[in-house]
């Protein structure tokens, strides 16, 4: 068991584990971030446009639905196509992966950009201690 401890503090020590803990944990941050986005802003707009809410829009494949104040009332062997949940999910899963592109590209910008003045100074240092 003890040798386990030790593999398992090699494991960790060397860094990996612990830049994918980091990466989770920013990346759960994130998608929070992104998943109010869709549903405090953008899912309010889109419901403006089509005049509903998406999450309100169904089939009723068996059973009766009947709209009464302001409810929907679903007899009890109501089976319902709810389309309006699908084309929510995939316009969470579509800001979702522009967010991360755009995010990416940011990171990779300022990422060759750090190299470009890193590669810039090195030959700098190396003549001062000449």
């Amino acid at each position: 068991m003890k040798k386990f401890f030790q593999e398992f503090k090699a494991f960790i020590a060397k860094g990996n584990a612990l830049d994918l803990a980091v990466g989770l944990v920013i990346g759960t941050a994130f998608n929070a971030i992104i998943k109010s986005l869709v549903a405090d802003i953008i899912t309010p707009l889109i419901s403006l446009l089509f005049k509903a809410d998406l999450s309100n829009m169904f089939v009723v494949l068996r059973g009766n639905a009947t709209f009464v104040a302001g409810e929907w009332i679903l007899s009890e062997d109501a089976v319902l196509l709810t389309y309006g949940n699908f084309i929510q999910a995939i316009i969470d899963f579509m800001i979702i992966a522009l967010a991360i592109f755009l995010a990416l590209k940011v990171i990779t910008k300022f990422s060759n950009k750090l190299q470009k003045v890193k590669d810039a100074i090195a030959p700098k240092d190396e003549e001062v201690k000449e």
